[in-house]
């Protein structure tokens, strides 16, 4: 067992770690790491397979104890998702970064491709947006809403928020680390992180099949908090987008309050005054936290 130090980052250097979180995914993930091992056979730049064990209660730390040519990194109890990308991130030798899911939903053999393609750019995504792509519809409604949501921040298009099959450096991902969460909103964050700091992040049509054994995700809960965790990181990284509007609906309804005082009631009311300030402190907070933001 590796002990853990997450916030030390080991010097990179030039190829990709490919990073794997796992946690219960003892009818796959064997398969799953071989599967890697035979695609990357022919690919010329340097890489290794991190495979974080996220503290799985089935059989699945036996089976990954047996593997070889693996770096296996081992939570002692389950972190979340983001948290065994995390520890793979700062354990990585390499300056890139890939990761993928342990569960055979992705195309893995698309990951030379993505890897080809992030010399030119920040982050590559394989975007689900392939002629096979399997997904459910009861998770296409509040996805709708909340890439909608996202792309308005980010004031461009986004063919898929938090797919789990992507490449990017190193270096950007420790950027962001202290901000980037334990949880599943992990992709979420990274895509909404690099987008509103100007970085180029492009996106690849990938397929997307069945999961192999249960789905760790909750629709209703992590549905909440995707939005949840989208607003703060509007916040963080998009202030004036979050509160001009809320402090522009402040200034309308004053005017109309204000119209009623002048022409109706013939005097100025407390209401007036309070949207009035309401409107004037929430655009002077929204220009400090940017002026904030622009200088971190």
């Amino acid at each position: 067992m590796v002990t853990l130090q997450p916030l030390i980052s080991t010097p990179s250097q030039n190829g990709v770690s490919i990073v794997i979180p796992v946690y219960n995914e003892e009818g796959a993930i064997a398969a799953t790491i071989e599967q890697i091992k035979d695609i990357l056979l022919n690919i010329k730049q340097p890489y290794e397979l991190i495979i974080v064990n996220d503290g799985s209660v089935d059989n699945t730390a036996t089976i990954l104890r047996k593997q070889e040519g693996i770096l296996l990194l081992e939570h002692p109890v389950n972190k979340g998702y983001g948290a065994a990308l995390k520890t793979g991130i700062v354990h990585a030798t390499y300056d890139f970064i890939a990761i993928t899911d342990a569960d055979a939903t992705y195309p893995n053999e698309r990951l030379p491709d993505l890897m080809q393609l992030s010399e030119r750019f920040d982050m590559v995504v394989g975007a689900r947006t392939g002629e096979n792509v399997t997904y459910s519809n009861i998770r296409k409604i509040p996805k709708f809403f909340l890439v909608g949501f996202a792309q308005w921040i980010a004031k461009q298009k986004i063919p898929d928020l938090n797919s789990g099959m992507r490449v990017f450096k190193k270096d950007i991902a420790l950027e962001f680390i202290h901000i980037l969460p334990d949880t599943f909103s992990f992709t979420t964050t990274i895509t909404l992180a690099m987008l509103t700091n100007n970085y180029i992040v492009h996106y690849e049509p990938i397929d997307y099949f069945h999961r192999v054994g249960n789905s760790k995700i909750k629709p209703i809960r992590d549905t909440l908090r995707f939005f949840k965790l989208i607003l703060r990181t509007g916040i963080y990284f998009a202030p004036i987008r979050i509160f001009v509007p809320i402090a522009s609906l402040f200034f309308l309804g004053f005017l109309v309050s204000f119209g009623l005082d002048l022409f109706v009631r013939q005097d100025l009311t407390e209401a007036t005054l309070i949207l009035f300030v309401a409107a004037t402190q929430l655009a002077v907070f929204s220009l400090l936290a940017d002026m904030i933001d622009k200088r971190l």
